[in-house]
């Protein structure tokens, strides 16, 4: 998994950090100048990776919708009969919460990318063609720079996919879509909040792995459906799902929450009930 390799990468990108600060302090050291750009260079590199494979997701989450929201199925009916369809939409939600909590902690990606584009300006000014820029050229380093000035930016990606899915499908009724969004939302809290079901977890992992699951699904709702998430006439059990989730351990769940909190539309409307913006607070 490209998430598994995260602690060396982070070391990585500190040594990269470093060299960063030392190459911007010594502009007429061109040793410096050279290790910094060597050491950002693999680290962009990474990061194109990761900008290309969320347009894979963003075109992967839309057939997977296509499958699970088509006639003449109900919602539920699909996710019984294509579970492993529902599970690849699961691990496309599960990780794209991961990146993004990982994102949000580590501001050195946006340095380095700002580091590589400044540099890249100067020597173009100087007349100079690095190698590296025939990897990432000034048309994609524009397209990957409004990608990760985002908070979460595979969030908001999927939550784009979503809302083009519902408007270009104008036959197929919304209710197709937020039901099978609201029915999966509805299937993590009843795993997470009844101890039958629970107490089958052989680790914290399947827990988080549900959490994400629900956060996910919760936000992709909230973004398609006319009034969201937290009206009163939602088909989601907001509260039941905000309480699972501080039943966890604070560390575990704080990006999550921070996730419902900064990246849903309808958080803040009118609809909302003082008492699930008391549970978010």
């Amino acid at each position: 998994s490209i998430l598994r390799r995260r602690s060396c990468c982070c070391e990585y990108s500190l040594l990269a950090n470093v060299y960063q600060r030392l190459a911007i302090q010594n502009p007429g050291d061109l040793a410096l100048q050279e290790k910094a750009w060597n050491a950002v260079c693999p680290l962009v590199a990474k990061l194109k990776r990761f900008y290309e494979f969320s347009l894979r997701l963003e075109n992967a989450l839309r057939s997977l919708l296509e499958a699970l929201t088509s006639p003449p199925y109900a919602p539920m009916q699909h996710l019984e009969r294509e579970q492993a369809l529902a599970k690849q939409f699961a691990e496309i939600l599960h990780f794209t919460l991961s990146f993004d909590e990982l994102k949000m902690t580590n501001p050195a990606i946006q340095n380095d990318f700002s580091y590589y584009r400044r540099t890249i300006s100067r020597n173009r000014l100087n007349n100079q063609q690095l190698e590296a820029e025939n990897e990432v050229n000034n048309e994609m380093a524009n397209r990957m720079s409004l990608f990760y000035a985002e908070a979460t930016p595979m969030l908001k990606t999927l939550s784009n996919a979503t809302t083009k899915f519902v408007s270009e499908n104008k036959t197929l009724p919304i209710e197709d879509t937020t039901d099978c969004l609201s029915t999966m939302a509805c299937v993590c809290r009843v795993m997470l909040e009844t101890p039958e079901y629970r107490c089958r977890f052989t680790n914290t992992d399947t827990m988080l792995f549900c959490m994400r699951v629900m956060v996910g699904v919760i936000i992709l709702y909230d973004h398609v459906h006319p009034v969201g998430a937290f009206a009163k006439t939602s088909k989601i059990d907001m509260k039941g799902c905000i309480k699972v989730l501080k039943e966890q351990p604070s560390n575990s769940v704080e990006g999550l929450l921070n996730a419902l909190r900064y990246t849903t539309r309808h958080l803040n409307d009118d609809s909302t009930s003082k008492q699930i913006r008391a549970l978010l607070q």
